[in-house]
């Protein structure tokens, strides 16, 4: 018999969909078959994806992965609701969540309330470490364990005895305001361009900028307000009178409904790797080979804000950042006072 099969996931389920010639015979033999069903939507036969199917229809044996116990998910699913409950962003649950998983999975056959401060230990040194996973990774695990341990009665951990990894001190990605320009002027695309022009401008982050309706932009005083960013926290920041006359341009094209930017339906948001695309497209219109991400934008506005001359307490509210330290890193990167430095090679 001639046949293709192919793993499909029908209805949140794993399935082998077989296409095969069409034939009532074939097709009385196929519904002999275990928990054989016909889609009307894929026009196609399928079957569950477990290892008799996968070896009766020649396709790769599945991947042995170890399963979590069921009391272990029970556990993440309480955690999820109380992070939930505690109103932390999706983001944060997500990552939170998973990072938890992770560790558990780690001690999956030893009792959650008998794990202590050496077993946290013991995962760095002996799954963080030896692959070699970064240490923001390590600090979401921290802060995981920290929150899932205090929310239970019994166990064995002490919290104030979890360290953290020693910050690395890296610098932000900045650009030139000469690049800057390029990268902003590179999509005909009105939406496109008005997407990198406002992120930039604004100093948004991208979560942000996806999240913004369309009364958020208050045009008689000049500003953007930014509902719940990061740390649930409301904030506004000045907005260019280049860019809002940009927006009204884009607002008559476009017309969108519920969120400023908005993806194929109308209502929804716009997708956020679609907007990584479109920083892509326009760093590959104008030649620029560094690996820019759209947080560059953010960090490059905040560094020409401090050469310019604005004060770092005025940044601190515009970017959001709880702490004045997150602020002052960019004293580190601005050329201003550097390039008044006379280097003494000159005098050689």
């Amino acid at each position: 018999m001639t046949y293709t099969a192919e793993l499909i996931t029908h209805k949140n389920k794993k399935r082998i969909a077989v296409w095969y010639p069409n034939s009532r015979e074939l097709i009385n033999r196929f519904k002999k078959l275990e928990d054989a069903r016909w889609s009307a939507t894929l026009k196609v036969w399928h079957l569950p994806d477990n290892k008799e199917n996968r070896l009766k229809f020649d396709l790769e044996p599945e991947p042995k992965t170890p399963h979590i116990k069921f009391d272990k998910i029970e556990e993440i699913e309480n955690f999820k609701k109380y992070l939930n409950t505690k109103r932390y962003s999706p983001n944060t649950v997500k990552t939170y969540s998973e990072a938890l998983q992770i560790f558990l999975l780690f001690y999956n056959d030893k009792e959650t309330k008998s794990i202590n401060n050496n077993d946290v230990i013991n995962f760095y040194n002996n799954y963080i470490l030896q692959k070699k996973l970064s240490i923001s990774f390590q600090n979401q695990v921290v802060n995981a364990i920290k929150l899932y341990f205090k929310t239970i009665k019994e166990t064995a951990i002490i919290l104030e005895k979890i360290y953290r990894p020693k910050r690395e001190r890296l610098l932000p990605n900045v650009l030139s305001k000469e690049e800057v320009k390029k990268i902003l002027g590179a999509h005909s695309n009105i939406k496109h361009k008005t997407m990198l022009c406002l992120i930039y401008s604004c100093g948004l982050r991208r979560s942000e900028l996806i999240n913004l309706r369309p009364n958020e932009i208050d045009s008689k005083r000049n500003v953007v307000v930014i509902k719940q960013g990061k740390g649930k926290k409301d904030r506004i920041a000045p907005l260019s009178p280049s860019v809002l006359l940009l927006l009204r341009d884009y607002y008559k094209t476009y017309k969108p409904h519920t969120y400023l930017f908005e993806g194929r339906e109308p209502g929804t948001k716009y997708d956020e790797r679609s907007l990584s695309e479109v920083l892509k497209q326009a760093l590959n219109k104008v030649n620029i080979k560094k690996s820019v991400s759209l947080h560059w934008l953010r960090h490059s506005y905040a560094t020409h804000l401090l050469e310019s001359g604005t004060d770092l307490r005025y940044i601190q509210e515009i970017l959001g950042h709880k702490s004045s330290k997150t602020t002052e890193i960019y004293t580190h990167v601005s050329i201003k006072s550097l390039q008044n430095v006379k280097s003494p090679f000159d005098d050689l």
